[in-house]
């Protein structure tokens, strides 16, 4: 195990127990390790069903371990001592109604074991942080779902964790707080914090964590860094060249063109939009060659890397894992896109 890491876990497996009697055993993770040093932003992907709840709960020692061993913040997971010094927002919390914002905070400051006094003292400033400086002594029945996640982001940090466990927390948040949020984490990370981040938006991942892995029944398929999860054999190249299709052919005949297609109507005659699969630049300088050899003017080019979303879709469609489109939570931005969730 990692000599200097927040969270370890080391050929983590957890069996569940189902049906009559208790006789159809569930494998809800199967061998997991990874480790999370300090400091660091770690995201958790996977479909629904992969074994990232179990994992969360494992972790913050309110699940039993079949086999393996895991340690959090230096001790066996469990230990009083290590989860004080954790934060935690779970995903789909519900504060209590009766509440307003800065009663909920001293209620659940007490939890954790910080003085009222304390509470009030530092509730200013966290509801700052959150964007709910004015709605401190507004009732929680009138908040939004991305207000209480706002909130509930509050309570995690009340009593100063060293390490956050963030279960889906820009959940129902507009696009305006989940910038806002992501650079909240980046300031606790420069403040040495550990933040880790269970959440289906990819894009909000690949934005803010500095590794993330990938979970898929149980186990982890991928993990690492954004450019070694985005490093993939081919990327797409777009070149609009002033050329009609024939030209525009024959021009990469040699080239993987995987879509030739005209500009929209009411575009100047006789542009095309060619897009190659490319292995790396080389690949992209000996298009621009042959286009320019065929006497063909280019007009623009686009390229696209292979994005966090590619790989995690190549994962679970590899496992076999059916897909769905829905929508990002809360007031999506005009042109902003859809996230794929696993049914």
């Amino acid at each position: 195990m990692a000599v200097d890491a927040a969270i370890e876990v080391e050929n983590l497996r957890k069996t569940y127990r189902d049906g009559l009697f208790g006789k159809r055993r569930i494998e809800a993770l199967r061998g997991v390790s990874l480790a999370i040093p300090r400091g660091e932003i770690f995201g958790l992907l996977g479909p629904n069903g992969a074994g990232k709840t179990t994992l969360i709960k494992v972790v913050l020692g309110l699940v039993n371990i079949t086999a393996g061993g895991a340690r959090m913040l230096g001790r066996q997971v469990g230990d009083r001592r290590a989860r004080r010094r954790v934060g935690y927002l779970p995903e789909g919390h519900r504060f209590p109604q009766h509440h307003t914002g800065n009663s909920a905070l001293v209620y659940f400051g007490g939890l954790s074991g910080v003085s009222p006094a304390e509470v009030r003292r530092r509730t200013p400033a966290l509801l700052e942080q959150v964007g709910l400086a004015e709605w401190g002594q507004t009732s929680v029945r009138k908040y939004s779902k991305g207000m209480q996640q706002r909130l509930g982001l509050a309570q995690a940090m009340l009593h100063d964790p060293e390490l956050l466990i963030l279960d889906e927390p820009t959940d129902g948040v507009d696009p305006v707080g989940r910038k806002e949020m992501r650079v909240l984490l980046q300031n606790l990370k420069a403040r040495g914090k550990t933040i880790f981040i269970n959440s289906h938006l990819l894009q909000e991942v690949e934005l803010v964590c500095d590794r993330v892995a990938i979970l898929t029944h149980g186990e982890v398929r991928r993990i690492g860094n954004m450019d070694e999860l985005t490093r993939g054999p081919q990327a797409e190249f777009t070149f609009t060249l002033a050329a009609d299709e024939a030209a525009a052919r024959r021009a990469l005949a040699n080239h993987d063109m995987t879509s030739v297609t005209p500009l929209a109507s009411g575009q100047i005659a006789a542009q095309m939009n060619v897009t190659l699969a490319v292995a790396d630049q080389a690949a992209v300088d000996r298009a621009v060659d042959d286009v320019r050899r065929a006497g063909i003017s280019i007009v623009a080019m686009t390229g696209r890397r292979r994005t966090l979303e590619d790989t995690f879709l190549e994962v679970v469609q590899a496992e076999g894992q059916p897909l769905r489109a829905v929508p990002l939570p809360a007031a999506r931005g005009a042109g902003e896109p859809i996230d794929a969730e696993i049914l």
